[in-house]
């Protein structure tokens, strides 16, 4: 009888046969593999390329500023009174010479009215005496003094009505009410803050500017402004001011920005970006999504003569708006591939299937 372990011979032989069988094949699969990498590696990597030259760019100067109203007046009493219209609220727009708020003034008037009277008299008293002078009836002192109480009375006169206009409140330009501080009702003492009024049309922003760029500004120098609350779009606007003293802790000045003209829906205190024109110097520049970076510094991929990627080292400079200026490492008519990154590298066949665009011209 044979041994016991002979009965599970076969299926044994039958469960090594197959591992086996799968065992050669993976082996032959790996054997196919290098050829199939070779094949892959082989084959080129498709890219958009840019050709290097040196242009006339300028770089632009972004900086963000909160917009403000140039022309600003905040309206105070000078007389002393009970506020009996205030027809204006905050947002109200109002022409020149429109009367904003009335104080009470009818004490001012009666005493106006006593000083009228006071005048009056004393030009009769005056006439009276000059009269008399003409028969040498008074004396040449009696009708000086007469006509120092007439000049009296007649300044007299003059504050009264003075004062008197103070009592009514005008606009002193078109503009748009922003503050309202009394009601009507309220006891307004001397010099109380009783409205503020601003100029829409009046809107500038302030930003700050390295010491470097400012040689390079000009009062009248036109500008593009983009407020964000108004979305996407560009603003013309110019250079109205350049402050004149330099931030010795920062080496910034400040330049003042007016928007020309004013577009519909721009409010003071919004948020505004200001794009100021640089120098326009000879550059080499490449598109930003050209410029590579890792541990060993900065880098592009250009192609050689005979159509392989290139790791070429590079120092880059300024930032030109959406291309950034090549200090060193490039030289006009090298071809740089600004698109196809994926499974490019060093060394790697590739196909110009695009170029990219020229880089922009300055803005005057």
């Amino acid at each position: 009888m044979p041994p016991y372990h002979s009965r599970n011979a076969r299926p044994a032989r039958i469960i090594l046969g197959a591992a086996l069988l799968i065992l050669l094949g993976a082996c032959g699969d790996r054997q196919s593999a290098p050829g199939q990498d070779a094949a892959r590696v082989d084959q080129p990597v498709l890219v958009t390329v840019a050709t290097i030259a040196t242009e006339p760019l300028a770089q632009t100067v972004v900086r963000t500023g909160t917009l403000r109203a140039r022309r600003i007046v905040r309206l105070h009493s000078q007389e002393e009174g009970r506020v009996e219209t205030l027809a204006v609220y905050e947002g109200d727009r109002v022409k020149a010479g429109t009367l904003l708020l009335q104080l009470d003034d009818r004490l001012v008037r009666a005493e106006l009215n006593k000083a009228e009277a006071n005048r009056r008299q004393a030009e009769q008293d005056l006439t009276r005496l000059q009269r008399l002078a003409g028969r040498k009836l008074v004396s040449e002192d009696e009708q000086l003094r007469a006509e120092t109480t007439l000049r009296i009375a007649e300044a007299e006169e003059s504050l009264l009505k003075t004062r008197l206009g103070y009592t009514a409140i005008r606009a002193p330009f078109d503009g748009v009410i922003t503050e309202r501080m009394v009601e009507p009702g309220d006891a307004a003492p001397r010099f109380t803050h009783l409205l503020t009024l601003a100029d829409p049309d009046s809107l500038v922003t302030e930003v700050p500017i390295s010491e470097l760029i400012l040689p390079t500004l000009s009062v009248g120098d036109a500008v593009t402004v983009r407020i964000d609350a108004l979305g996407a779009a560009i603003y013309a606007g110019r250079i109205d001011r350049i402050h004149p003293t330099v931030d010795a802790n920062t080496r910034q000045g400040m330049v003042e920005i007016a928007l020309d003209p004013v577009p519909p829906g721009a409010q003071a205190g919004q948020l505004c970006r200001v794009y100021l024109p640089g120098e326009v110097r000879p550059r080499r520049s490449v598109p930003l999504a050209a410029l590579r970076q890792d541990t060993q510094g900065e880098y592009v991929y250009t192609i050689d003569a005979e159509g392989y990627a290139r790791r070429t080292p590079v120092h880059s400079g300024m930032a030109l708006g959406e291309r950034i200026e090549i200090v060193d490492g490039l030289a006009d008519g090298d071809r740089v591939i600004t698109r196809g990154f994926i499974n490019l590298a060093a060394g790697k066949p590739v196909k110009i299937v695009a170029t990219a665009d020229a880089p922009p011209t300055p803005r005057p």
